[in-house]
């Protein structure tokens, strides 16, 4: 596996667009809106509904729970059955933006992305300037739950490709597959296919006022059993029909199927949902055999550890011997640091979002006087330091005069050193926005490698600040 920087530029959408509608499981009328998202930001939900109008990115990591829909959790904030919505986006190809809701439920609306789709393509796409990223897939990644049967696995592929195996064994809905080879696909042979259940978990559901905002319009319904005259009634009272029968084709006949195998291609719609909640996009074929949320989000929290740990011992390959974007002596105009703490030597690779710079570690440094005399080591503290400015170069080329500007430490998180540093190593920082620049205040993951491994990392916050000139 690794980590590539796609050629195409990530996209947001031109414009904001809102639609209305129930959530399912709350029965709550529910307005969401999607906003245009800044780079590298990727998809956020907004509760407009709470103080302080929280946010909870979709990441794998935040899944609590897989009951009837994927939902979310950050500080005790929720949000509930979030996959058609992540997968409108994902399917027409729109890496940041954000979805503002007045409840803790995007509306069900006909229970597909369908009007997800047409909101988004409503709003326009933009492209931004600023790289994407996606995971290369060059190894078989698997999961398998032993006790449902269920397995979901990624292998090397040219494109994001899903394909989708049910099998419910029953009579109404055996065996099905569905299968896109390109995302493209997703909006023409996907996005209006809709959610399913068996009459024997509606039962269920209705019995617990589970289904408030459900009607016969946004949920196929399989009869895999009888259905009794008392059934029958409490149908009718539920939905607010005065009919209701069973088609040749078991399902209920409040609706066509839009498909013969709709069912598999609702379980790929929420595949793709899912597995957005990585964060980033997938160059891989994902095969999903008896696919669920559950197996679904346990498959994204494992892929979300390996990009990380891709993310962390990737490391930049520069050439030592070539040129430098920037020397000593152009960093110095740009930096306020002079030696002996002057801690980067050269910049290499320097863009909207990252920078990437060396750092040549010689028995000359002062501290190796005193840190240890008998086995000289680098402190960790100056390695940080290194690396903050480094990232001092990312945040002043934001501003036309950086000569005007100091850069001050805010906040430093998630510290950790995995090697020490001696004399003689090389070392190579990246550090990578964590979200865009905004009033001054740059957030930054910093990575230190030598001798091809991570030697340390840190989450760092900063701000440049103008000085105040003498009267």
């Amino acid at each position: 596996m690794k980590m590539g920087k796609n050629k195409a530029k990530q996209t947001t959408i031109n414009n904001e667009v809102s639609l209305n509608g129930v959530g399912l499981h709350t029965g709550k009328q529910v307005k969401l809106t999607f906003k245009p998202a800044e780079a590298n930001q990727g998809y956020v939900f907004v509760r407009t509904d709470l103080e302080g109008n929280p946010q909870i990115p979709a990441d794998a990591n935040l899944v609590t729970s897989t009951q009837r829909g994927t939902s979310l959790e950050k500080n005790g904030v929720s949000i509930n059955t979030s996959e058609h919505v992540l997968a409108a986006c994902v399917g027409l190809d729109i890496d940041n933006v954000i979805i503002e809701l007045n409840a803790s439920e995007p509306p069900i609306m006909d229970g597909s992305s369908k009007a997800f789709v047409q909101a988004l393509e409503k709003a326009g796409k933009r492209v931004l300037n600023a790289d994407r990223y996606e995971f290369v897939v060059q190894d078989v990644i698997s999961y398998t739950d032993e006790e449902t049967g269920s397995e979901i696995l990624v292998m090397p592929s040219d494109e994001y490709q899903v394909t989708t195996m049910v099998d419910f064994g029953t009579k109404v809905l055996g065996t099905q597959n569905a299968s896109i080879s390109n995302i493209s696909q997703f909006k023409d042979e996907i996005a209006c296919s809709r959610t399913f259940s068996f009459l024997h978990e509606l039962e269920a559901l209705l019995e617990h006022g589970l289904i408030k905002g459900g009607d016969l319009n946004n949920a196929i319904v399989y009869v895999d059993k009888a259905l009794s005259p008392e059934i029958m009634e409490k149908l009718k009272v539920a939905f607010d029909k005065d009919d209701i029968a069973v088609k040749s084709n078991g399902i209920l006949d409040n609706l066509e199927l839009h498909h013969p195998n709709e069912a598999a291609r609702h379980k790929l719609l929420d595949v793709i949902g899912d597995l957005a909640l990585v964060g980033t996009r997938i160059r891989g074929k994902v095969i999903a055999n008896k696919p669920g949320h559950t197996i679904n989000t346990l498959f994204a929290k494992k892929l979300s550890k390996i990009i990380k740990m891709e993310k962390r011992n990737k490391v930049p390959k520069i050439d030592l011997n070539a040129c430098p974007l920037k020397d000593v002596n152009q960093i110095m105009e740009m930096l306020p640091h002079r030696s002996p703490f002057l801690l980067v030597d050269k910049i290499y690779e320097l863009t909207d979002t990252y920078v990437v710079g060396v750092k040549n570690v010689t028995m000359n440094e002062p501290f190796f006087v005193g840190h240890f005399p008998g086995k000289p080591v680098m402190p960790g503290v100056l390695q940080v330091e290194a690396m903050a400015q480094t990232g001092g170069i990312l945040a002043l080329s934001t501003v036309p005069d950086p000569e005007n500007y100091l850069t001050f430490f805010m906040k430093i998180d998630n510290v950790k050193f995995k090697q020490q540093v001696v004399p003689g190593d090389t070392l190579i920082f990246k550090l990578e926005l964590i979200t865009p620049i905004r009033r001054g205040i740059c957030h930054m993951q910093a990575y230190a490698y030598t001798n091809g491994k991570l030697a340390c990392e840190a989450e760092l916050m900063a701000q440049i600040v103008k000085q105040k000139k003498e009267d």
